[in-house]
């Protein structure tokens, strides 16, 4: 118990044929810099929007780089040129660690802002809070890009940039955008966030050093496109505008109020990048190819389907809060489920796993299930009932039968309640666990390992009854003991 979360590195290695073709390639970024060595080049993707003329929406191919791919091609180069102790400190801008197609179009988005506005010696980079192999798991974010005319190879990844080495030397300044607290993984760098721009709920400590805008919208590109318009709207162009406005539309569901993602804010900015870009692409053609991109897990493994979206909370148990894009049945009747989950969940340093599945009806309306996994009963029973009887908000759980002996499955009836609203449930449980030891019995019992499959058929050393002790074993073993006394 305790593990802190961790990437898998090995899983992320071996993605075959998900979204796109990986190719090895080698990387010659500084150390100095903390630039890490390794990279995997995303060559490809299998997605099309399903426009019967998909190339309308594709920026045509110029003769030179738009801005935004001028900004991200500096960016690399700066990587491999600054690399003496004397060059200026680093601006990053950090999306979350789900980098989900919001955190990356903020986290890009906004760091070009900065770059255009800001003064200062620092430099800007936008940084996606995944290693570079990990990209191909965020189908629609590469489904995004293409559309877009944005080559993967352009981004900065987690895995090639330490960020600790920079803070340590105090070269690091950091702006959080989806997200307005660090991990438990990250907080030794906290001292480096210098502004957040977030639309989850308020976490974080307020300081006179550090600006915060939280605001419930549906999308944090929301926010972005907000401040661009108030700061630099003259650095819209086509390109940045569909970045911004295909974020949106998919965040907000398609601007359906049914879903409950829209907030009026979300529709003004939405409506203001279509008059200015009216060739914007339709907002149901823009939705549906983003959401055939994000829903297709053919080709996915377990561990690739969970780490595709996923989120991590700490504290008394390490939680794992993937979204799976998969009906709850479907999940349910995977060969070898519990064996899977038990594996993703001893490699990543995980006690439990709070799942939700999100899928449609034929009128588009949501469909969520939950789907909580833990081999200590105990801490399966309470995060189940702590969730059941949540009223903020009120899940509507609904219990489901379920064949497998160490999950418990849900229906839930507030469908409006996406993960976005299930994870501060899970951190106020784990708040009150802290303070009041609730899990402690569940500590204690994780400590046994889970007994081998193997024991269960090849039979147990005590199945032919206890072994024979002689008299002379006893008198042998107190001798020992007083010895060890003495």
């Amino acid at each position: 118990m305790g593990t802190k979360y961790r990437r898998s590195s090995e899983a992320s290695d071996r993605q075959q044929g998900a979204v796109a073709r990986t190719s090895e390639t080698s990387c010659h970024l500084s150390s100095a810099l903390g630039v890490k060595q390794s990279a995997v080049e995303v060559q490809g993707s299998s997605f099309r929007p399903t426009s019967e003329k998909p190339e309308r929406y594709h920026l045509e191919a110029k003769g030179s780089q738009t801005q935004m791919e001028e900004f991200l091609q500096s960016c690399r180069q700066t990587l491999q040129e600054k690399t003496d102790q004397d060059s200026p400190g680093f601006h990053v801008v950090l999306g979350n660690e789900a980098c989900d197609v919001d955190s990356m179009v903020s986290a890009l988005a906004f760091a070009y802002l900065l770059f255009k506005t800001a003064g200062g010696e620092s430099l800007v980079l936008p940084l996606l809070n995944i290693r570079q192999s990990e990209l191909v798991l965020r189908s629609d974010n590469v489904f995004l890009l293409r559309q877009t005319g944005l080559s993967p190879d352009l981004l900065l990844f987690r895995d090639q940039l330490d960020l600790r080495t920079l803070h340590r030397a105090g070269r690091l300044r950091l702006t959080l955008v989806d997200h307005n607290v660090l991990p438990s993984s990250d907080t030794d760098l906290e001292g480096a966030v210098v502004e957040v721009l977030d639309h989850h709920q308020l976490e974080r400590k307020l300081s006179p050093t550090c600006p915060v805008t939280v605001e419930m919208v549906g999308s944090c590109a929301t926010l972005v496109t907000e401040r661009i318009i108030q700061k630099a709207p003259q650095i819209l162009d086509q390109q940045l505008a569909q970045l911004l406005y295909a974020t949106v539309v998919l965040d907000c569901v398609n601007m359906a109020p049914a879903a409950g993602k829209v907030t009026p804010k979300d529709s003004q900015y939405v409506a203001v990048l279509e008059t200015r870009f009216p060739t914007l692409p339709p907002r149901g053609t823009l939705f549906q190819a983003l959401q055939n991109a994000k829903f297709d897990v053919s080709g996915l493994n377990m561990e690739q389907m969970l780490l595709k979206d996923m989120k991590a909370v700490s504290g008394s148990i390490n939680v794992a809060v993937p979204v799976l894009y998969i009906t709850l049945k479907e999940f349910l009747q995977r060969a070898d489920l519990e064996a899977e989950l038990s594996a993703f969940c001893q490699k990543s340093g995980f006690d439990l796993l709070l799942m939700m599945t999100i899928s449609f009806t034929e009128s588009k309306e949501p469909i969520r299930e939950l789907v909580v996994f833990s081999h200590s009963a105990s801490c399966r029973e309470q995060v189940s009932k702590y969730l059941e009887q949540a009223h903020n908000p009120a899940l509507n759980l609904s219990p489901i039968s379920c064949p497998h002996p160490h999950i418990s499955a849900y229906q839930q009836g507030n469908t409006l309640a996406s993960r976005k609203k299930l994870l501060p449930l899970v951190k106020d449980f784990l708040r009150e666990c802290d303070g009041d030891g609730c899990l402690r019995d569940t500590e204690e019992e994780s400590e046994v390992p889970p007994t081998p499959m193997n024991s269960l058929v090849d039979g147990c050393p005590l199945d032919e009854g206890l072994p024979q002790i002689t008299a002379e074993d006893l008198q042998d073993k107190l001798h020992q003991m007083e010895s060890a006394d003495l």
